[in-house]
């Protein structure tokens, strides 16, 4: 289908076409992108590492920072480079694999905390039945599932660019390519692709962040009937996860439910939810998780005894 457009590649307009905020673009995402890669890293290279860190919970957590590395990938070295021309290109090719692994990742990152909010609310709601309900084999199934279905996501989101026939303008308002700024240059009425876009994406960004939300409404209800302790560290982990959820499906919900309007807002929001979230994660869950901090102490002493016996 992309034999019967005119268009062989885009440009990117990126967040700014001022030279020296360019600079600015450029150092701000290099950082952003060097801790994302970092933090999450080492949660990953320490729950792989660390037998205390081997409950569900922990096992989901490393694919969370999996998915928010990759998401991040896949934005944000292009955006770096682009950063460093006067004038961006990416090719039709380029740009529907972007499209791809921003979604794909984007709702692997979606699925995986759904089943993390299912994990706690098993452990905290049903914890004598905790480890027969989430045993490793149904957690590998359940990861399974959220792969296939983010798959699924992806393939439709490509399903719905290829169809979209450029003949004219090739220039994308934005820092990366995305469906919704696509639409804009499709030389066709967009009305049926709009409705699918938001019964697709935009419902599975609400309909997930309601879901989400509701189920931490019962955990957090059924807290009063534990101990003070056992609520203490329960509210802490559920805190933290309430609190990736809205950083995550805030911007989300804003750009995917209405595709058909934009606003100015729009590519700041979207640096947000791309570099930040996935920034912000691996802080949020080390900072107010003892657990994972110990397990990241007894890594770094085991490397640091390791350096001295060399």
């Amino acid at each position: 289908m992309q034999l019967n457009n005119n268009v062989t590649e885009f440009i990117l307009l990126g967040l700014t076409q001022d030279p020296f905020r360019k600079k600015i673009v450029f150092v701000t995402f290099l950082l952003f992108y060097l801790g994302t890669l970092l933090g999450n890293l080492l949660i990953i290279t320490t729950i792989k590492t660390s037998r205390a860190l081997g409950s569900p919970m922990y096992f989901f957590l490393f694919y969370l920072s999996l998915s928010d590395t990759c998401f991040s990938t896949s934005i944000a070295p292009r955006t770096i480079m682009d950063a460093l021309w006067k004038k961006a290109t990416i090719s039709f090719s380029e740009c529907i694999i972007q499209v791809f692994s921003l979604h794909f990742f984007g709702c692997l990152e979606i699925f995986i905390l759904i089943l993390m909010a299912i994990d706690r609310y098993v452990a905290i709601c049903k914890p004598l039945h905790y480890m027969t309900i989430m045993s490793r084999r149904v957690c590998s199934v359940l990861v399974a599932v959220a792969w296939v279905g983010s798959c699924v996501h992806s393939l439709v989101q490509i399903f719905l660019a290829l169809r979209l026939p450029f003949c004219g303008p090739n220039e994308i308002d934005h820092y990366f390519c995305d469906l919704e700024p696509l639409l804009k240059l499709a030389c066709t009425d967009i009305y049926v692709t709009n409705l699918l876009l938001v019964s697709n994406s935009g419902a599975i960004c609400t309909v997930s962040f309601v879901v989400l939300m509701f189920s931490y409404v019962i955990i957090l209800h059924s807290l009063r009937n534990h101990s003070a302790e056992g609520r203490r560290k329960a509210l802490s982990t559920c805190i933290s996860h309430i609190t990736v959820v809205i950083l995550f499906f805030g911007p989300c919900i804003f750009i995917y439910t209405r595709p058909a309007t934009t606003f100015p807002m729009d590519k700041m929001i979207a640096v947000f939810y791309t570099i930040g979230t996935p920034l912000l994660n691996p802080l949020i869950y080390t900072l107010r998780n003892a657990e994972v901090k110990n397990a990241m102490r007894k890594l770094w002493s085991k490397k640091l005894v390791s350096d001295d016996m060399r």
